[in-house]
């Protein structure tokens, strides 16, 4: 179960060195989400055993092969996509709903999509009434009920986009995304348009990866 961690003046402490040492000194420099991120409890959307580990630049593990991002991967992601106050946002592997309450304090509206049951279960708890829906299915199936998004963000890395999820997107909207290429993950940014889409690279980084989104026998690059 993720809980609320008690020790608040410690967790202050490492948030903030997290977004001086990790954050300012890799591009993550739109200080709306510089500002959210020191903002939003890390600690709080993690399981109370692994708390401890909120501010680490590494992966956290959450179990059942899951782990909640690299907090300066999640960084670049969101500053890559540009996010305005007035965009809705659809969230791909919400875990235990960090990046969904990072997201909230940016975007009009936030759907985010968790495919695991108690992780979704526990980001329900963790998100209490801000301004996001929890969507529980298949990463990879997305939202379409809320579609359009003007921002599509895969808060992990995947070896293959699915065109049904791109769709939920509206032309000229934003998709970021971690991808997987022979073993290297980077991340990535695109915009949609009416005549196709794709997405160029910006960093190699450490970045988790997602179930449900393995490349078809059939992909070619």
């Amino acid at each position: 179960m993720i809980q609320q961690a008690t020790d608040t003046t410690d967790f202050t402490a490492m948030r903030e060195a997290m977004v001086a040492s990790q954050l300012r000194t890799n591009a993550v420099d739109d200080p709306r989400i510089v500002a959210a991120m020191l903002r939003v409890p890390r600690e709080a959307y993690l399981p109370e055993s692994v708390a401890r580990l909120a501010y680490r630049d590494t992966a956290v593990p959450l179990g059942r092969n899951r782990a909640a991002n690299v907090p300066v991967a999640t960084g670049r992601l969101l500053t890559a996509a540009d996010i305005a106050p007035t965009d809705s946002v659809l969230l791909i592997g919400a875990a235990g709903g960090y990046t969904a309450a990072v997201l909230a304090e940016l975007a009009a509206t936030v759907t985010a999509v968790e495919s695991d049951p108690d992780l979704a279960g526990a980001a329900r708890v963790a998100l209490g009434d801000a301004r996001v829906t929890l969507v529980e299915g298949p990463l990879e199936a997305g939202a379409p009920a809320g579609a359009p998004y003007d921002v599509l963000v895969v808060d992990g890395a995947v070896e293959h986009l699915p065109d049904t999820l791109v769709a939920q997107v509206r032309p000229g909207g934003t998709v970021v995304a971690g991808l997987i290429d022979r073993g290297v993950t980077r991340l990535a940014a695109g915009v949609r348009t009416e005549g196709g889409f794709g997405l160029r690279a910006f960093a190699d980084m450490d970045c988790v990866a997602l179930p449900g989104f393995a490349k078809p026998k059939s992909f070619r690059f």
